[in-house]
């Protein structure tokens, strides 16, 4: 059941202060595998209900008779939520470890799912909002996990792949719920048949919830039995008491590099945050009545996002080049999102499809290399409270982001409202050619082999 990792050949001095023993038994378990799928589903889940609204924002305005900024605040919510709770979360993470945060967001993901079969009638919008803000707190236990699972459970030598399928069940729910709710909740008037498209998907939303956070009690355990790299052997040989939750972050807000790495996260996650809640809306605005094919484009942009990720993760595990790979990757987010905006408005919906697929490569293809870009500027902090810090500057700028470019497609149209997003990530291109590639983490790895 578990793999041997080459461990090399301690020194005396190393063994005298215990680390010996921990890199002597570096082994990688089979069961890391089934742990990553379980966690990529019920964060497909999780994704799912985030867009599940959005996606077709035009028909839930008119079942619910409310704005089209009260439905995009419903996305806007799984924002909004994860800004003061990153913190006790992380500190959680930290104290109690993966396996209570993997049961209590799937816990909370399938509540949620529940509670919104209570709002399949046109008055009960607060209902649907109680349920989505329960959805939002389950978000809090998924979004920092992929880069913990990925150190906890995998091999140096697969880690950056293993972040990327860890982000790839977030990604590919966004896909489900760009596509599914076209298809399942057609654009009619009659509110009753309206009411039962909508109870169909709460219905198959809260089985699958349900039925994932049964698997996490059964299957999903804390931790291997050994560390499965030197580097978190390291770690798991540190004594309890020398880790201090406060100073840990007061580290991090110290480490200039991470701060650089915490802005520009922000800004190409907060503009992709913005463009997934409002792909309607600008879809619709220019191609009236066409609502499965904007699902359709939501779906182009997350699959080849998916592909620009698991690309990204086996690049960085055969080359560690962190800084080089992130900043081009941004360089062709900026690319992509002018060239989206500029061919949006042409008429023919087959550009858009191609735009839209290259900007999605890119910037969704960013969100791992993010996360371990991260993890290796801030070895041996915990990855969690890493992972967390980036998505607080995500939200805080996706909120922003959605708001602003909302408002000024109101008032300007949709050109204007890119222009801005373009705007925001030619900044972001600029800050992370400053950042300095100082890769702790592989360094860890090379002295202890060295040793």
């Amino acid at each position: 059941m578990v793999l041997q990792e080459p461990a090399g050949v301690p020194s005396p001095s190393t063994a005298a202060g215990g680390v010996a023993d921990a890199t002597a038994e570096v082994q990688l378990s089979r069961l890391r595998w089934a742990v990553l799928l379980l966690f990529s589903s019920y964060s497909l889940c999780n994704a799912f209900q985030w867009i599940q609204y959005g996606s077709v924002n035009n028909i839930f305005v008119r079942f619910y008779d409310v704005s089209a900024f009260a439905i995009d605040w419903l996305s806007m919510s799984y924002m909004l939520v994860y800004i003061p709770l990153l913190f006790p979360v992380a500190w959680l993470l930290d104290k109690r470890g993966l396996r209570l945060i993997a049961l209590a967001g799937s816990a909370l993901n399938a509540l949620g799912a529940w509670v919104k079969l209570g709002s399949l009638k046109p008055h009960l919008f607060p209902v649907t909002v109680l349920g989505q803000v329960i959805c939002a707190l389950a978000q809090v236990f998924i979004l920092g996990m992929p880069s913990r699972i990925a150190s906890v459970w995998f091999g140096s030598h697969e880690v950056s792949t293993a972040c990327s399928i860890a982000v790839f069940g977030n990604q590919l729910g966004i896909a489900a719920g760009f596509l599914i709710p076209p298809v399942l909740i057609p654009n009619v008037e009659d509110v009753d048949k309206l009411a039962y498209h909508i109870s169909i998907m709460f219905f198959m939303t809260a089985g699958v919830a349900s039925a994932l956070f049964i698997l996490v009690i059964i299957v999903f355990k804390e931790k291997p039995p050994n560390p499965p790299s030197r580097a978190q052997a390291l770690i798991q040989s540190r004594p309890t008491e020398e880790y201090s939750y406060v100073q840990s972050i007061l580290r991090l807000l110290r480490n200039a590099n991470f701060l650089l790495l915490m802005v520009t996260y922000g800004l190409n996650v907060g503009c992709f945050y913005a463009l997934s809640t409002l792909l309607n809306r600008m879809v619709i605005h220019h191609y009236p009545g066409e609502e499965v094919n904007a699902g359709r484009i939501g779906l182009t942009i997350i699959l080849s996002g998916m592909a620009g990720a698991l690309i990204s993760g086996i690049w960085l595990d055969k080359t560690k080049t962190y800084k080089q790979t992130t900043l081009v990757v941004y360089i062709m987010s900026l690319v992509g999102m002018i060239v989206y905006t500029f061919t949006l408005s042409l008429g023919h919906l087959w550009v858009v499809f191609v735009t839209a697929g290259s900007l999605g490569f890119f910037m969704t293809g960013y969100l791992p290399l993010g996360f371990e870009f991260a993890a290796e500027l801030t070895y041996p902090e915990s990855e969690g409270t890493s992972s967390g810090l980036l998505n607080v500057s995500a939200q805080i700028f996706g909120i922003a982001f959605t708001i602003g470019q909302g408002q000024i497609m109101d008032r300007f149209g949709t050109k204007a409202g890119n222009l801005l997003l373009c705007s925001f990530l030619f900044l972001g291109t600029v800050m992370t050619a400053f950042i300095k590639a100082d890769l702790r983490r592989q360094q860890a790895d090379l002295e202890n082999e060295q040793t």
